[in-house]
């Protein structure tokens, strides 16, 4: 079960087409889903996180705790909305395709996939692309 939480005025358009893709991807690459919250929240709010749980004092666009158990998914998967429309800016992207980019790389890291390493980084953006192309 996928849900959608908002902890900002922030508020999906379309949760079902989005709760749809999710579920799309999370059977395509062979894994059940289980409970998965999504928390759109601010900077203050992820970096309060970000300190307390990571003992990182940066701004992040996304913080995964992963429940996965064997191959049924799921966690809590926070997202910077103030982070992900200045990345946006930042790469020259449309601010829901960087939305939906940040949705789906929580659910990467769930399968498996790493971003700490330039190689691991490129598998994680080949990954979210595959993922991406399934959003109709």
């Amino acid at each position: 079960m996928i849900i959608f939480n908002y902890e900002t005025d922030f508020k999906l358009v379309n949760e079902d087409k989005i709760r749809n893709w999710i579920s799309l991807c999370i059977a395509d690459y062979g894994f059940k889903e289980g409970e998965i919250n999504y928390i759109f929240c601010d900077d203050e709010y992820l970096l309060k996180l970000n300190k307390e749980f990571l003992q990182h004092d940066t701004l992040t666009d996304i913080i995964s705790f992963d429940y996965t158990v064997g191959k049924e998914i799921g966690g809590d998967i926070f997202i910077s909305v103030e982070r992900v429309e200045e990345n946006a800016k930042m790469y020259s992207q449309n601010t829901d395709n960087e939305l939906n980019r940040v949705i789906i790389h929580g659910i990467l890291h769930y399968f498996g996939f790493k971003d700490k390493t330039l190689n691991d980084a490129n598998n994680m953006r080949d990954q979210e692309a595959i993922c991406l192309q399934k959003l109709i």
